[in-house]
């Protein structure tokens, strides 16, 4: 058994083991401390660095537009010159209107309508939320609409959209805490579109959606029914420069 283990290859070492070499020193910077915990604030992905992020921003957002001691009541956001009130007609497009909570100011009803399930719902809803109901004569109505609606008897009237101005909107964030999620949109020019960007923001926490004065759709009778309530709770704020608020 000896003399198996002695003349096995590679169990005898045959060169003389060479001075150990130390690593001179390389690594010691590794093995040292990093000195104290920096601030939750001064960390950059922790909920505290990513608030302290966003008032930096704030803050220069506000410095850049010089409105550093403007208040929120004093600032006013653009207007589009289609910012103009408008009718939803239909009994389909009304009843969903009047479903997702469009606000109205009006609804026209012909007289001696054929009152169906639907109408009836349109005017329970109406009366409910406390909107005027007038009855007018078709031929008044037909003279409302343009010649190519179907108006079915009834009609919606919906008021310009309000909006926020951007630095409004930043605002609500922080006085609230939280980290801003606003969209900005820039070519969007059909408000089906509009509404469905809305909803998703709505979905995933956002806080608001800027569009620009020019070449973007407002938020009109449309963009309100695709949104499914979601324009409600979500504010819209109109910016005269895109670039410059962003």
């Amino acid at each position: 058994m000896s003399s198996s283990k002695k003349n096995r290859p590679g169990a005898v070492r045959k060169k003389s083991r060479g001075t150990a070499v130390g690593s001179g020193g390389q690594g010691r910077q590794a093995l040292e401390g990093r000195g104290p915990t920096p601030k939750a604030e001064d960390r950059p992905y922790h909920p505290a660095g990513k608030a302290k992020a966003a008032r930096e921003r704030l803050e220069s957002a506000r410095k850049r537009h010089g409105a550093g001691d403007t208040t929120a009541g004093d600032r006013r956001a653009p207007r589009k010159k289609t910012d103009d009130a408008e009718l939803v007609t239909g009994r389909n497009a009304v009843l969903e209107a009047l479903r997702t909570k469009i606000p109205a100011t009006a609804l026209y009803v012909a007289a001696k309508i054929e009152m169906d399930e639907r109408t009836r719902e349109i005017l329970g809803i109406a009366v409910g939320r406390g909107v005027p109901v007038m009855e007018v004569m078709r031929q008044e109505l037909d003279r409302m609409t343009t010649r190519d609606t179907v108006h079915q008897g009834v009609a919606l009237k919906v008021p310009p959209y309000e909006y926020a101005h951007p630095l409004d909107l930043l605002d609500q964030v922080e006085k609230r805490g939280q980290v801003p999620l606003l969209v900005a949109l820039d070519g969007v020019t059909d408000p089906r579109n509009l509404g469905a960007i809305i909803r998703s923001v709505a979905a995933f926490g956002g806080q608001g959606v800027i569009v620009p004065q020019r070449r973007s759709v407002g938020v009109n009778s449309a963009a309100w029914k695709i949104s499914a309530g979601a324009a409600a709770r979500v504010p819209v704020a109109m910016a005269s420069n895109l670039t410059q608020t962003l």
